[in-house]
């Protein structure tokens, strides 16, 4: 006796909703559906109105006929919002997933239709690809916990408050040069500005003065508030048994790392990520090669220069702080051998893959606490 046939439409009974994000500063595009085949409902609400969203999921379960309780999953690329709405979807039981812009594939053509609609489409196809099995579809962004996402303003206030201040002590410096004015020191001003004179004689214009007075004041600000940063990092440091405290404190031990570079490596690389092998270290960082190849065409692109960009531009300065510092370690002495006697060019690339296996090092050293070879510690 044959066994009864089953109908292919009741197989494939839609059981789960699919949610895109496109996400505005005013409004926010949803594109909703429960299957690939199918065209997406398409809502637009007002930006970060939560319970407006919720009633948009619900009508959507309503619109396919899914019950109540169907299960949502949703996705939206990672950007200015941050990892608020992710938290919130979470809480409501909700997969999502943030979603790494660069890595969502796009039409190659040179002119390209691109609309918020468009892109949410576009994302909705791609989440039911992702959550039915299809392997790197995109590139998924790690969501930190608040504490450790919190624990990254303390460096990145102390970097943008020094990088606003050589911006203001710049403009000082090109504001007397156009007058052909010296200024031997910076803090020197306040008196320079009195003494100073033009290739005439005459004192320098009121206006400019003026300017410069408050160029100065702007300067000094910026100062204080590095200074106080500093402290509440010492602070921090003393007083805090936070294990990624402690990995500053490690990672400060070797050296050639200063306490700036072990507080960026750890808060922005190394605390809160689980790295399960030394090619995700090198590649979050944005240090690996692409090389390409198409037909008897083959050259080298340079490294990828995805991931962090504060990691990897330390990582470079880092490598050649550890041949002055380290000269005596296994990496050092690799490098020499490799591309010490290079030309600039070539000890330029080498120094590239120092960072990278620096990179791979200190999470070893972070890790299991196996220090790098031939390496030394602080006293």
């Amino acid at each position: 006796m044959r066994p009864a046939a089953t109908r292919p439409d009741a197989a494939r009974v839609p059981t789960t909703l699919y949610v895109a994000f496109e996400l505005g500063n005013t409004e926010w595009t949803l594109a909703m559906t429960t299957r690939i085949d199918q065209s997406p409902l398409e809502r637009t609400m007002p930006a970060r109105a939560l319970a407006t969203l919720e009633q948009e999921i619900t009508r959507a379960k309503a619109h396919f006929g899914l019950p109540a309780g169907a299960p949502v999953v949703s996705c939206y690329e990672a950007g200015r919002d941050g990892f608020w709405l992710h938290r919130y979807l979470v809480s409501r039981g909700i997969a999502n997933s943030v979603v790494d812009s660069s890595s969502i594939e796009v039409n190659r053509r040179r002119r390209r239709a691109k609309t918020d609609r468009l892109d949410a489409r576009k994302l909705v196809t791609m989440l039911i690809r992702a959550a039915g099995g299809e392997q790197k579809v995109w590139s998924v962004v790690r969501v930190p916990m608040p504490t450790a996402e919190d624990q990254r303003q303390v460096h990145r206030e102390l970097l943008f408050a020094r990088r606003d201040r050589s911006r203001h002590t710049n403009r000082i410096k090109g504001l007397l040069a156009a007058q052909g004015v010296p200024l031997a020191r910076l803090r020197e001003l306040p008196s320079h500005l009195l003494t100073a004179r033009l290739w005439d004689g005459t004192a320098l214009p009121p206006l400019l003065c003026a300017r410069l007075a408050r160029e100065w004041d702007t300067v000094v600000d910026y100062t204080t508030r590095i200074r106080a940063l500093k402290h509440d990092r010492r602070a921090l440091l003393r007083t805090t048994d936070d294990p990624a405290i402690a990995q500053v404190r490690q990672l400060n031990q070797l050296s050639g790392v200063g306490i700036d570079s072990a507080w960026l490596y750890v808060m922005e690389f190394f605390a809160w990520r689980q790295f399960r092998n030394r090619r995700q270290v090198g590649g979050l960082a944005g240090l690996t090669d692409t090389h390409y190849q198409s037909g008897d065409l083959q050259h080298e692109q340079g490294i990828s220069k995805a991931g962090n960009r504060w990691v990897r531009a330390l990582a470079i300065n880092t490598a050649w702080a550890w041949l002055r510092y380290q000269p005596q370690s296994a990496l050092a002495r690799w490098y020499e051998q490799k591309f010490g006697r290079g030309n600039s060019r070539t000890r330029k690339i080498g120094i590239v893959a120092l960072a990278r296996k620096l990179l791979i090092a200190f999470w070893r050293y972070l890790e299991t606490g196996v220090i790098p070879e031939g390496a030394m510690l602080r006293a």
